[in-house]
């Protein structure tokens, strides 16, 4: 509830979804304590719409055209260090969650379960308090120490799920085939990945990669 004199929480909406920033809207207008101030389509549109209203609180998805939610989120913080910002999003890849956090987002919580938890996360991100999904949580704590693929490694990966054989790979990247094999053969133990195939999926899964 919102106390005497004081005023309800601002929130910016950014979403490339219309149905999605409406079943927001839709959800918030009967919070008494919060409010819609703004809504943007894209990521750029997400930093225009901040830097006019300054919101006390952005919920920002994580895929969206021009620039994705992670980009934004890193410009906003740049400029607006004291942002404080809810990343949600469909994905619980514990990939995607660091660099959100990273970033610098307060929040990652995923769009099965915003209509459930999202006013109250809210709430707790303007309280100064940070918030994650379970699943998120989860995949945080399963992979949390594991190495990380290096860029060329990833580029390797990223070949692979496009459908290409070690030998076109070794050609696109100006490498000896066995050069690639090594990292693949890398790549596989990283993930714990069975072949290129599962190591494709694994990245997809964890948010390595996107097709």
């Amino acid at each position: 509830m919102v106390s005497a004199g004081r005023p309800p929480i601002r929130i910016l909406v950014a979403d490339d979804h219309p149905v999605v920033r409406e079943g927001l809207r839709g959800l918030i207008a009967v919070q008494p304590d919060i409010v819609v101030v703004a809504e943007a389509s894209n990521g750029r549109e997400a930093i225009q719409q901040f830097r006019i209203h300054r919101p006390d609180v952005t919920v920002m998805d994580l895929q969206m055209p021009e620039m994705d939610g992670v980009d934004a989120v890193s410009s906003i913080r740049v400029e607006f260090p004291g942002a404080k910002i809810i990343m949600l999003t469909t994905y619980a890849g514990d990939v995607q969650i660091f660099r959100a956090l990273k970033a610098g987002a307060q929040g990652y919580l995923l769009k099965a379960v915003m209509h459930k938890e999202l006013p109250d996360n809210i709430r707790a991100v303007y309280a100064g308090r940070k918030v994650m999904a379970p699943e998120a949580a989860a995949q945080v704590a399963e992979h949390s120490g594991e190495e990380t693929l290096t860029p060329k490694e990833l580029e390797v990966l990223r070949l692979i799920a496009a459908g290409n054989a070690n030998k076109e790979i070794g050609v696109h990247l100006s490498i000896s085939e066995e050069s690639v094999k090594s990292r693949v053969k890398n790549i596989l133990d990283k993930l714990g990945a069975r072949d290129r195939t599962h190591a494709v999926t694994v990245g997809l899964k964890r948010g390595i990669i996107e097709l």
